[in-house]
């Protein structure tokens, strides 16, 4: 019987999510409550669709072509992914059976890091990984949540030597301090396995999604960063790691 998963939604032919054109299944449910959450109808952990393995497999392999040609692959996402590894392990086993690259796309809240997460990570050939912010209150304050468990995963990764593309949203008044930057640097910097990092501009392109679901969007009002200090971010985390993109 095949591994079944609740899916919120499905892209293609997906550009931005790791290398080359990738397969996206954007899985239900997640844990943090991020105030620039571009997925809000993603949170309830019993809402999607549910698919199976076989099901989706069908799906990706009328792709293979474009995925092929352009180094691409296969990427979960979400909501967050690792809230459901049984069935990400599946999908990536199964892609992996048809020579398809795998990516995880991952906010790194995982709890407890036990055979069942190192079971998705044997199969996952690229980890994006969100850290959102280094200092916890603000974390806690950005997100509701401790910023812990997604450190301890950071570092697990690095040990594991799991190749890591970082991602870092770039938020005005949230997460744009040089100084916190900077702690992020230092973090990471002795990372060996972070391949590259994506500094990600703050858009509001979800907040009619918070409308929609009658709730207040908690950023109105907030301006995407200015090009200077996306420089100054980018320029800042150059001193740790050569490879810096946005």
């Amino acid at each position: 019987m095949s591994v079944t998963g609740h899916v919120h939604s499905i892209e293609t032919c997906g550009t931005v999510d790791g290398p080359g054109i990738r397969f996206i299944i954007f899985l239900q449910g997640c844990l943090m409550r991020c105030k620039y959450c571009h997925n809000r109808d993603t949170w309830d952990l019993e809402g999607g669709k549910e698919m199976t393995v076989d099901e989706l497999m069908k799906e990706i392999l009328q792709y293979r072509h474009f995925i092929n040609a352009s180094g691409g692959g296969i990427t979960i996402s979400g909501g967050e992914a690792m809230l459901q590894p049984e069935f990400v392990k599946a999908m990536f086993q199964a892609c992996r059976m048809e020579g398809i690259h795998t990516c995880l796309d991952t906010n790194g809240f995982v709890r407890k890091i036990d055979e069942t997460t190192k079971g998705v990570l044997d199969v996952a050939d690229l980890v994006l990984l969100d850290i959102k912010q280094m200092d916890n209150k603000k974390h806690i304050d950005l997100t509701h949540v401790s910023n812990k468990y997604t450190l301890e995963f950071a570092k697990y990764l690095a040990q594991q030597k799991q190749a890591v593309y970082l991602r870092y949203v770039v938020l005005p008044g949230y997460t744009d301090d040089l100084e916190d930057v900077h702690k992020l640097g230092q973090f990471i910097a002795p990372m060996k396995n972070i391949e590259k990092i994506e500094l990600l501009p703050y858009h509001e392109l979800g907040k009619h999604k918070w409308t929609a679901m009658g709730e207040v969007y908690p950023l109105d009002g907030v301006n995407p960063p200015s090009k200077e200090t996306m420089e100054d971010i980018k320029n800042t985390l150059l001193q740790y790691n050569e490879n810096v993109l946005y």
